[in-house]
């Protein structure tokens, strides 16, 4: 042990005879003692008086014990213990304190890539269905469409059960609805063309209220500071879910035949709501887990409120900026859907595309887009961050979301070659995602509490726009040409600037919009 006494016993020169000698038991305690705190000190050689014999004792210093080799071998083995658990105090707290409200925004991205996922397979899955059971190109159309009847039927419904229920019931149910709808898909064409309409009325049924119940969500848990990056992250699940379930989808086919598409699907929302259950709640009031440094962050910057008992309609429906909503939305969605259902029949017929290059460039737009929403997200808050008003920042998004489009459609006409086609209707999608930091995100801004209301409104006038403007290109391109039915888009999309520049509520008017909260 570091720091033994060093004892010598001797008789000084003296006539004298020797006292008795030390005993035994007493020579091995001084031998193992740890010195004593006040002779550690010493640094020079002591005495000890015993029975008229002197014992001498060499103390080391504190210095030299520092020195001894096990003393320093004892102290490395501390440091290295306290370090470890410094290490995992650190990850424990790292766990602890990640923000709840960026938890609750992650699990609606994944709800909202299990929502594309869910929707796009069908896209793949008619071709050997269709093959399988014999239908005729207005049978394929019909199945395709019938998704929207239940689409429709649930956006302002759902707007209304999330704001007076609670958003995690709502998108809970949402996703339970759908994904068993996408399970049961097989099963409904086996037993015939009317039980395959039904389910997929159901599966527009379940995906109908996902957006209106997150947009009630996220408005009591993301601060206006976090708004736009928010949603921008969510919206982009959308797109990343088209691209994965464009690109698995042909390969589960090939492997194991178009049933395992709709049943490997459909058992993921099993997963996703195990989680959502045990980790999401409607309101930060109501999280028992949530930090209180967190929960304070989020009540003074949002509207974190009980769910609505009333809902004043006309209140509502009497204010110019929610007509702004619906009829940007309305704009909005009429390009957006042309491009999208229409873009592969576009590369096959005038950019003369392969099928397997029509669904590869196809893809593409899809990734932009996700990848520009995020950016534009990250731009919106930093500007409202860097004291530019809302409603300024709003309409700045949503003036790129209309005019972007419709600048780079309007030079599909002068392209020379396939490449500059792909990259103008490429460059189209990704302006085009602006959108969500600007029309998408000011449902939350004029009307926070009724915001899941508003977003059932505006998406219903939005899903009218895809549903004509769908039918309405295949009349154009009967009777003209693709020229004309970019010019309709574009035309679409100037009504839509001039409408969110003039109506959208000036910074003046939040606080009033705000007072039917």
């Amino acid at each position: 042990m570091s720091g033994r006494a060093m004892i010598s016993c001797f008789s000084p020169p003296s006539t004298t005879p020797c006292s008795a000698p030390i005993p035994l038991w007493r020579r091995n305690h001084l031998l193992h003692a740890t010195p004593p705190p006040s002779l550690h000190l010493l640094s020079r050689r002591s005495h000890l008086v015993a029975g008229g014999r002197r014992v001498w004792v060499n103390v080391k210093s504190e210095k030299n014990l520092s020195e001894s080799p096990k003393y320093e071998d004892d102290v490395v083995v501390q440091k290295k213990k306290k370090r470890g658990l410094d290490n995992v105090e650190e990850e424990a707290r790292w766990w602890q304190v990640f923000p709840k409200r960026w938890v609750i925004v992650v699990l609606c991205f994944s709800a909202f890539l299990l929502c594309n996922m869910d929707r796009v397979n069908m896209s793949i899955a008619i071709l050997p269905m269709s093959a399988e059971y014999n239908w005729n190109p207005s049978t394929v159309g019909l199945i395709q469409s019938s998704f929207f009847w239940g689409y429709l039927l649930t956006q302002i419904a759902g707007g209304i059960w999330a704001d007076t229920v609670g958003g995690k019931q709502v998108l809970g149910f949402g996703v339970v609805w759908w994904s068993v709808a996408t399970a049961l898909t097989p099963i409904a064409a086996k037993l015939g063309l009317p039980f395959l309409l039904v389910a997929r009325a159901f599966m527009g049924i379940g995906e109908g209220v996902a957006m209106p119940a997150m947009n009630n969500i996220l408005s009591k848990w993301v601060p206006v500071s976090e708004r736009s990056r928010s949603l921008a992250l969510v919206y982009s699940g959308m797109y990343l879910g088209s691209v994965t379930g464009l690109a698995f989808s042909p390969f589960l086919i090939h492997q194991f035949g178009w049933p395992s598409v709709f049943y490997s699907f459909g058992s993921l929302g099993t997963v996703w709501c195990s989680v959502w259950l045990s980790k999401a709640h409607s309101s930060p009031l109501e999280d028992p887990e949530l930090r209180p440094e967190e929960k304070k962050l989020i009540t003074a910057n949002c509207s974190s409120k009980e769910p609505v008992k009333t809902i004043p309609w006309r209140l509502i429906l009497s204010k110019p900026p929610v007509w702004a909503l619906i009829v940007s939305h309305f704009c909005h969605n009429w390009g957006t859907f042309i491009l999208l259902t229409w873009m592969p029949t576009y590369y096959n017929q005038v950019l003369k595309f392969n099928l397997t290059e029509s669904g590869l460039f196809c893809v593409l737009p899809w990734f932009i887009m996700a990848i520009s929403a995020n950016v534009g997200g990250w731009i919106a808050d930093t500007l409202v961050s860097k004291g530019l008003s809302v409603t300024r920042v709003r309409k700045i998004m949503q003036t790129i979301g209309f005019l972007g489009p419709a600048f780079f459609l309007t030079q599909l006409s002068h392209a020379n070659s396939p490449v500059m086609a792909v990259l103008c209707m490429t460059c189209s999608q990704g302006t085009d995602a602006f959108s969500q930091s600007g029309l998408y995100s000011n449902h939350q801004d004029i009307a926070p509490r009724y915001s899941g209301i508003l977003l059932g409104l505006s998406n219903t006038a939005g899903v009218l726009a895809g549903v004509f403007g769908t039918a309405a290109t295949g009349y154009i391109l009967q009777h003209g040409s693709w020229d004309d039915v970019f010019k309709v888009s574009v035309g679409l999309y100037l009504v839509g600037t001039v409408i969110s520049l003039e109506y959208f509520p000036q910074k003046k008017h939040y606080e009033k919009n705000r007072s039917f909260n």
